[in-house]
């Protein structure tokens, strides 16, 4: 509920597996591993979500600090924060916490 986990402590910030990441909450598939890299802070990462209308951002002055929050668009669950510091055309660094989602292989992959 719009908390953060501890860096490098979520179970899918190393996952290198093919799939999708679903809403923990609801199951609404909102990242793909095929936008997810390595930023190095210890926060699954990714350069945009997996459809641009399963996300919502809105601004979040928490903690002190300005930055865009980010939501399921279907059951409003607080995913993580979007950063423009990212690699590639979108230049975006979606922050997502492990709590926050699932995981569902492509198949074939265990």
């Amino acid at each position: 509920e719009g908390g953060t986990e501890r860096a490098f402590t979520g179970k899918y910030d190393k996952n290198k597996q093919a799939g999708e990441y679903l809403c923990a909450a609801c199951g609404q598939r909102v990242f793909d591993s095929s936008h997810k890299y390595d930023s190095g802070s210890g926060w699954p990462s990714f350069t945009a979500p997996a459809d641009e209308d399963v996300v919502e951002e809105s601004r979040d002055v928490s903690m002190g600090m300005i930055r865009t929050e980010v939501v399921c668009s279907k059951c409003e669950g607080h995913l993580g924060h979007v950063f423009p510091d990212g690699p590639g055309e979108t230049g975006l660094r979606y922050c997502i916490n492990s709590a926050a989602l699932d995981f569902a292989p492509e198949d074939g992959d265990a």
